[in-house]
């Protein structure tokens, strides 16, 4: 997932937070395999079906994940792929940052290596404290808690916020 700034939009419809298939694939096959955790390690195969993943993609997501050490793979008929540590230990942004990278960037820069000439200056603090917010809830859900069905009270309260469920599309003058 990454915060991306479209260049030549107005300024109305210039941010524009997108969580990529890349990101909800992975965060969705921790998931399984923390479901699973108990049964040994599940087959690319068995993750990829059960969760509608194209294989090949899901291939490539769980290499990520390896490099990332938040999944580890056995070879052979009993082997697979299992998470690397407790499922309590791994959160949403660690497994987003590890097929992704940072949670936030503008133009392929960290909000905190941006500079904006006057009068934009300030802006770079609006992406900063965007990045906050993001970390505020993908730090404290973890892929435990995604598993059980048991979310933290402070993500169930964001949800269930006045609008959070509402859809804002840009305005058209």
């Amino acid at each position: 997932m990454a915060l991306w700034v479209s260049e030549g939009a107005p300024a109305a419809q210039n941010i524009a937070v997108r969580i990529s298939a890349k990101a909800d694939y992975a965060v969705r096959a921790a998931i399984v395999l923390a479901a699973a955790s108990s049964s040994g390690p599940l087959k690319a195969e068995a993750i990829a079906r059960s969760q509608e993943i194209p294989l090949k993609f899901l291939l490539n997501i769980l290499s990520d994940l390896k490099h990332s050490r938040i999944v580890s793979s056995h070879r052979g008929a009993q082997g697979g792929f299992q998470l690397a540590r407790r499922a309590s230990e791994i959160t949403v942004a660690d497994v987003i940052r590890a097929v992704e990278g940072p949670l936030a960037s503008i133009h392929a820069i960290l909000p905190e290596n941006v500079r904006y000439p006057a009068p934009s200056e300030p802006l770079q603090q609006v992406w900063i404290a965007v990045r906050v917010s993001l970390r505020s809830v993908l730090e404290a859900v973890t892929i435990a808690d995604l598993a059980s069905g048991s979310l933290p009270e402070s993500v169930l309260t964001l949800s269930s916020t006045p609008g959070a469920w509402t859809v804002r599309r840009r305005s058209v003058d």
